[in-house]
């Protein structure tokens, strides 16, 4: 009994529904990467006070014709995404190396967590509901800094934010990400655009990644209530010398990344 309700859950994780529905999770995960990018571009250069965050970006969304809709499309297309790497992370790599599958199958977890949590802040948005990510952030690590041992706790947490970003890097700059991909129809020339597309975006979303691991931290640890977050993560870029020419270096590099998660909706490998 268990064994066939194992396979017709695996079945339905592989169904072409799913697949269809994962691959404008994508599109749609790009597009949010692409109004980061452009929050970010904001800032930078027209002294904005929106947030350049996931909510930020929501909530840009939110306000233009058809925002809801389009939020609720999102949300949709997040939770496709949602089921798709947590039907990896329970049925699939059974032909890799025990430690390399048990590697893979934590990363897929973790991006299943992500997509869920994307899905929930796009249907909150649409709902007229979300705070940004830099307060819900500051509610959650101020909640934890009170259990016993809270802020190891929240240190720990920073920690494998940075060694997430780290990876991020790493992964960009090996171009490990080209294993995910089919670009066998393009032309060489259009394969080496891709392929430059995710050294660039998976680079530059890395080291925002790592900043934002190591504010967290920095925060903890010395108890100097500064910035957390994505959105203070770009401000503490803007205020470094030359912060306007690093923070559109870091929006260009999201914008990538935004245009390599869309064309990942027609070549990933699914």
């Amino acid at each position: 009994m268990t064994t066939d309700v194992n396979a017709r859950a695996e079945q339905a994780g592989d169904s072409a529904p799913l697949e269809w529905l994962a691959r404008a999770g994508l599109v749609a995960y790009g597009a949010v990467h692409l109004l980061i990018a452009w929050l970010a571009m904001q800032i930078a250069w027209s002294a904005s006070s929106k947030s350049a965050d996931t909510s930020g970006a929501l909530k840009t969304l939110a306000g233009q014709p058809l925002g809801k809709t389009l939020l609720w499309l999102i949300a949709i297309g997040m939770v496709a995404l949602a089921l798709w790497r947590a039907s990896e992370a329970i049925w699939d790599y059974r032909n890799r190396e025990r430690a390399e599958r048990i590697r893979l199958k934590i990363i897929s977890a973790a991006l299943a967590v992500l997509y869920a949590g994307l899905a929930f802040s796009a249907a909150a948005t649409a709902l007229g509901g979300g705070s940004s990510s830099t307060q819900a952030q500051k509610q959650t690590t101020s909640g934890v800094l009170t259990w016993p041992g809270g802020r190891v706790i929240v240190v720990i947490a920073g920690l494998i934010v940075i060694a997430v970003g780290v990876g991020l890097v790493v992964k960009g700059a090996r171009k490990d990400f080209a294993e995910e991909i089919d670009t066998s129809s393009l032309s060489p020339a259009a394969r080496r655009a891709v392929a430059r597309l995710g050294q660039i975006g998976y680079v530059a979303k890395g080291v925002a990644l790592a900043l934002v691991g190591g504010l967290l931290t920095y925060a903890t640890v010395s108890l100097d209530r500064q910035k957390q977050g994505l959105d203070g993560a770009m401000q503490t870029i803007l205020a470094q010398p030359l912060g306007k020419f690093l923070l559109t270096v870091v929006a260009l590099g999201f914008a990538a990344f935004g245009v390599f998660a869309i064309l990942q909706s027609r070549y990933r490998r699914m």
